[in-house]
């Protein structure tokens, strides 16, 4: 199978990459530079040089695949546009051609959710993936004979030394961490390698269609979290609780998302089998730590 990948080199593409690779299939990546592409090339991608908001510079390429996972977001004030025109590009359809296009959203379109939410949960944003919602209802509705269609929200993802999980070992290791709220919120995880191999499971299967959540149901707190990680750094770190009305003055909407309470599960992707390897990052922070070390020693 020859999948066509967008943000190769960023956190979830990469995981994508590396079980796409590992499944034996081919991936073409776009990337922005030929330093990126030189990164894509040494883990065993063909690089496509290419801007996500130039769909020419992308396009044939993207049509030429079997079917197309996008995992790139553009981290500026006109993310949501570049992100639609990229739809529109991947959702054209190739009649006669059968061939799947799949979206990553995020588990924060589902807004505070303190009771578990599966996949038929009714949505309410967070302002910041509020853009997230009608861009998946679009990818939904995209969806035809020739091109099925996928939505997978992800939790907050672990492993590696990136992420919002790799942020708090740095503090840690640091000697502050700063908690948003009173840290009593729910956090939904997946671990990064969990993550890539449903992303795989999604591609292969040739019914799979919809939305899918990802994530391994640990229902760990914050402050879980945070103390299971302060248990295994050198010099236990200070923790600071910040105030939501503080944080936001620094963070904007960023810090409501990072308070969100959510419980979330996942029984689509487990009914196909999915099941992940890691269920906790408190139990495991031996182990992450060490990626983490080993991440940023090779960064």
């Amino acid at each position: 199978m020859r999948i066509f990948l967008t943000g190769a080199t960023g956190y979830i593409g990469s995981a994508v990459l590396d079980a796409v690779l590992r499944g034996g299939h081919t991936v073409d990546a776009l990337v922005r530079n030929r330093e990126r592409a030189s990164e894509a090339q040494a883990r065993g991608a063909h690089a496509i040089i290419g801007d996500l908001a130039e769909p020419s510079s992308y396009a044939a390429s993207a049509a030429a695949a079997d079917g197309v996972v996008h995992t790139a977001v553009e981290d500026s004030p006109r993310g949501p546009e570049v992100d639609a025109k990229a739809l529109q590009a991947f959702l054209t359809p190739i009649p006669g051609r059968r061939r799947f296009f799949m979206y990553t959203s995020g588990v924060w379109v589902l807004g505070p959710c303190p009771i578990p939410a599966d996949e038929n949960a009714a949505l309410n944003p967070a302002e910041q993936s509020a853009w997230r919602a009608p861009h998946e209802e679009r990818v939904l509705a995209g969806a035809t004979p020739d091109l099925r269609t996928i939505v997978v929200r992800p939790g907050i993802v672990y492993g590696g030394s990136r992420g919002i999980v790799g942020d708090l070992l740095k503090d840690a290791v640091n000697g502050l961490v700063r908690v948003i709220g009173t840290g009593d919120n729910h956090w939904p995880l997946v671990y990064d390698r969990d993550l890539g191999e449903l992303y795989l499971r999604l591609c292969l299967s040739p019914d799979a269609c919809g939305v899918y959540h990802a994530n391994d149901e640990g229902d760990e707190r914050v402050n879980e979290l945070v103390a299971a990680i302060a248990s295994h750094v050198a010099i236990h770190p200070s923790v600071r609780r910040v105030p939501l009305p503080e944080a936001r003055k620094k963070l904007g909407a960023y810090a409501d998302a990072l308070a969100l309470d959510q419980v979330v599960r996942s029984p689509r992707a487990r009914a196909l089998g999915w099941a992940p390897s890691l269920h906790s990052v408190s139990g495991n922070v031996p182990r992450l730590l060490e990626e983490w070390r080993r991440g940023r020693e090779a960064a």
